[in-house]
């Protein structure tokens, strides 16, 4: 049995400086934008809330926190550990992935019995579609996982995808509720920052910025534009008939 005492390459290093602190970035805009709603009551011992909410909590923080785990264990070499434990990790996402859909479909089940029928179709579109597209990063990541320049980049992508609805929620302007300038704008420069900071990294480092930035700030940016289809026909189509299995 060999020991994995390998030394830090230079390409670990990087992962050091730039994916450890970047997903430390993303937790802390998660802090942020549930301070107010979750974390702080829950620290005080006065959130009400139902379980599968302390359990959709817990299950993404544990996202973040294995995500900044693993580029620690990359950052100092120990390669070997951060296979193993990406084995986990993948499992892991798939069920971040499964309870980001229970909780999604609870909250649409309660509002249909509350008899907020229209609210309960119009709130499904964005949980729903931020759970296929962290899905399809994810899924990436696991067909590249034997190519680390192009896996670490997607992790990085789609935990990003996660923090929206933390930056929907901070009260420095009206929120990931409409499309209008002064709503996208500022929610995207916050939302994808994660990103920015990786991509700036790139630049400055390779002159380049990698094509997965790229395609997963475009990706992101048209799932930010969600709202536009939580009205159309087809839409309300498709969330009517689900909600026919919850009436």
């Amino acid at each position: 049995m060999s020991i994995d005492l390998a030394m830090p390459t230079r390409s670990a290093r990087t992962a050091m400086r730039v994916y450890v602190p970047v997903t430390g970035l993303a937790t802390v805009l998660v802090l942020v934008g549930f301070w107010p709603t979750y974390f702080g009551p829950l620290l005080m011992g006065a959130v009400d809330k139902a379980m599968i909410i302390h359990v959709h909590a817990a299950v993404y923080m544990g996202w973040l926190m294995l995500v900044l785990a693993q580029g620690y264990l990359a950052a100092i070499g120990r390669t070997a550990l951060h296979v193993r434990v990406g084995r986990f990790g993948m499992a892991y996402g798939l069920l971040a992935i499964l309870i980001g859909l229970v909780t999604a479909f609870r909250g649409f089940e309660r509002r249909i019995e509350a008899g907020k029928i229209q609210l309960a179709q119009r709130a499904l579109l964005a949980p729903l579609a931020d759970m296929i597209v962290f899905s399809l990063f994810l899924g990436a990541a696991w067909v590249y996982r034997r190519k680390p320049d192009i896996h670490k980049r997607l992790i990085i992508v789609a935990t990003t995808t996660l923090i929206d609805a933390a930056v929907a929620r901070m009260p420095f302007w009206y929120g990931m509720r409409d499309v209008s300038f002064r709503e996208v704008v500022p929610s995207l420069l916050v939302w994808l920052s994660p990103i920015y900071v990786a991509m700036a990294h790139d630049y400055f480092r390779r002159k380049i910025v990698h094509p997965v930035y790229v395609l997963g700030i475009a990706c992101l940016i048209l799932l930010r534009l969600r709202p536009l289809l939580r009205d159309t026909d087809a839409w309300m189509s498709f969330s009517g008939w689900l909600a026919t299995f919850f009436a």
